[in-house]
């Protein structure tokens, strides 16, 4: 910039002053060995831990250098960028550095930048750009970030990564640290887990035989087959395993946050007690279990009732924060669909609520299977891994249609989906009346997911499941 410029931005003119020696009191040491040259006063007005640390009588107050040995220079850039000009490109921050930006920004005090950071990873994760970094994120920020309760990043990044199944994550990409965190969390506060606990004991002894040594990850891998592969009435073989011990020790921190009461007594006693690399099974497996016990964690949650940009019709808008969903083009009148993140699976009873804020002409709330099906038109020969509930009254799957209620083609209509995984069944209340389960809806697949179809004007809620 000329000098003829300066004086029309003020952003701009602030601009000249980051990491530029000739307006330069004080330098900062970072923890790569690099320099950045700073102005002192600016640095104290805009951080308070700035201004104790260059103001406080000690040597810094004195010395031309300071030094932040766990800070490195282009993390300090950005810190830098924030405190001079108080903004940040968006595309300043990555998922290299965005950990350590806002473990920089807690330890200066800079709540608005890390308020932003943490819009920008919401954001992303509405879009799905940073869903499947998440692990990754989660496993850094472990090491870098003060573990609390209270760290709102850490707690962002357990309620996504709590969304995605276990099984769907490859052994590696979340530390042990990282996932004991998880475990910890979701278990102290009774949060939804979208992993059967079955498999989240199959993860975790599988995550530490992987450290433990590569034949214990084999061999492991080869005792505790999915729930999937149970179903399938896949046969386990006895099979030593090479350092049971160390496993066992690894395991340990582990396993006081699985609830083996919502484990099968035949999984445990058939696949898990013969690995003998946990005690605890065999403290739960003489307790009564409750015939209702869900074998998923928690209750679901807000986070996973909310729509799915990555899952969702061309034509189809999602706001406020993902529970709404609405056909806002003028010419949109092609039936697409939607589903919600959250997953489904295998065992458990599962209730929602959706309200049609704004009618369609034909409005279809039901669950779908992630295979094959095409949000963006409706056609019946593409939607075999459909089951849902029009406005007309009628459900329908695999071009099967029944009369089923009388039709709800009004807005505001409230219909609660109860979806039952253990018995294999769905039923649906309308507007407060509950009608009985839907005749031939018995071969859902073991994993199903909320969806609706709409077009214009159609407007779609999606909650939690409100008992009145």
């Amino acid at each position: 910039m000329s000098e003829m410029m300066r004086g029309y931005s003020l952003e701009q003119d602030l601009r000249l002053l980051i990491n530029n020696p000739k307006y330069s009191d004080i330098e900062i040491l970072c923890g790569d060995e690099k320099k950045l040259y700073c102005s002192r006063a600016i640095l104290a007005a805009r951080s308070e831990v700035f201004d104790g640390l260059l103001y406080n009588g000690m040597k810094e107050s004195y010395e031309n250098q300071v030094s932040f040995p766990t800070i490195n220079s282009s993390t300090m850039e950005i810190i830098l960028e924030y405190t001079y000009t108080g903004s940040v490109k968006e595309e300043s921050l990555t998922m290299d550095n965005i950990v350590e930006i806002f473990s920089a920004a807690d330890y200066l005090q800079l709540l608005n930048l890390q308020n932003f950071i943490m819009k920008t990873v919401k954001n992303a994760l509405k879009k799905n750009d940073m869903e499947n970094y998440s692990p990754e994120l989660l496993s850094k920020a472990i090491d870098t970030l003060v573990v609390s309760e209270d760290n709102i990043f850490l707690n962002l990044l357990v309620e996504t990564i709590a969304t995605i199944p276990l099984n769907t994550i490859e052994f590696g990409r979340l530390s042990t640290a990282a996932f004991q965190y998880l475990l910890s969390y979701t278990y102290k506060k009774k949060m939804y887990f979208a992993t059967p606990e079955y498999e989240v004991f199959r993860y975790s002894a599988i995550l530490v035989a992987k450290q433990v040594s590569n034949d214990s990850y084999k061999t492991l891998m080869k005792l505790l087959p999915t729930l999937e592969q149970l179903e399938n009435s896949i046969k386990v073989k006895n099979e030593d395993i090479t350092n049971r011990q160390k496993i066992i020790d690894e395991l340990k921190p582990l396993v006081k946050f699985i609830d083996f009461r919502r484990i099968k007594e035949e999984i445990i006693t058939d696949i898990i007690e013969p690995l003998e690399i946990t005690p605890t099974v065999k403290v739960y497996r003489h307790q009564l279990r409750s015939p209702n016990t869900n074998c998923f964690r928690g209750t679901p949650y807000n986070f996973g009732y909310i729509w799915d940009e990555s899952a969702r019709g061309s034509k189809l808008i999602i706001e406020d924060n993902g529970k709404v969903v609405c056909a806002a083009q003028s010419d949109h009148y092609i039936l697409q669909s939607v589903r919600a993140k959250i997953v489904l699976g295998y065992k458990g009873i599962f209730e929602w609520d959706v309200i049609i804020e704004k009618i369609c002409d034909n409005t279809w709330i039901g669950v779908c299977a992630s295979e094959n099906f095409n949000y963006e038109t409706w056609k019946e020969e593409n939607h075999s891994n459909g089951w849902v509930l029009g406005s007309n009254g009628q459900c329908w799957n695999s071009r099967t249609r029944l009369k089923y209620c009388p039709s709800f083609d009004k807005d505001c209509a409230k219909i609660t989906v109860h979806l039952d995984m253990n018995k294999k069944t769905c039923a649906f209340t309308v507007n407060g009346i509950k009608y009985p389960e839907v005749s031939g809806w018995n071969n859902f697949p073991s994993k199903l997911y909320p969806v609706v179809s709409l077009y214009r004007p159609g407007r779609v809620r999606i909650q939690p499941h409100q008992k009145s």
